[in-house]
């Protein structure tokens, strides 16, 4: 069994390595269980027609910082996102997108985490609540957990 710290570490160091994030360039921090924290610099890539980042950004940052904080619950399996309820509030257009997540229900199988996406000035741009379920794939090196 390793120490809770070290379960952290070795899922932001999954994180940062998933192919995916070599695009988005994110930066995961995983502060204490239950909680996770994150951060995506604002690119001209991220905007949509009318110059703002794109909902799909929005929700990867939601939907990763909230899967994150339920998986620092579960020290053997991957979770699984099941649902993903989302809230666009404001657009966005530079700066750093700042997504704070956090469990607010757990069960045996089931967790429920809400997240929240900040701009650079603290304002608040989107907000989402997630479902969430353990899976049988093992946290192994396989998937990046070392």
């Amino acid at each position: 069994m390793i120490d809770e710290n070290e379960h952290f570490r070795r899922l932001e160091r999954m994180y940062h390595a998933a192919p995916t994030n070599a695009y988005y360039r994110p930066l995961l921090h995983i502060s204490a269980a239950g909680a996770a924290e994150l951060e995506i610099p604002v690119r001209p890539e991220f905007f949509h027609a009318a110059h703002a980042v794109h909902g799909s950004v929005y929700f990867k940052a939601l939907d990763d910082v909230a899967f994150f904080a339920v998986n620092s619950l579960v020290e053997d399996v991957f979770v699984l996102t099941v649902s993903y309820n989302l809230y666009l509030t404001r657009p966005v257009s530079e700066g750093v997108l700042r997504a704070t997540g956090r469990v607010v229900h757990r069960s045996r199988q089931l967790f429920i985490a809400d997240a929240e996406l900040l701009d650079s000035q603290s304002r608040q741009i989107a907000r989402g609540s997630g479902t969430f379920l353990r899976s049988t794939i093992p946290l192994s090196p396989d998937v990046g957990y070392a």
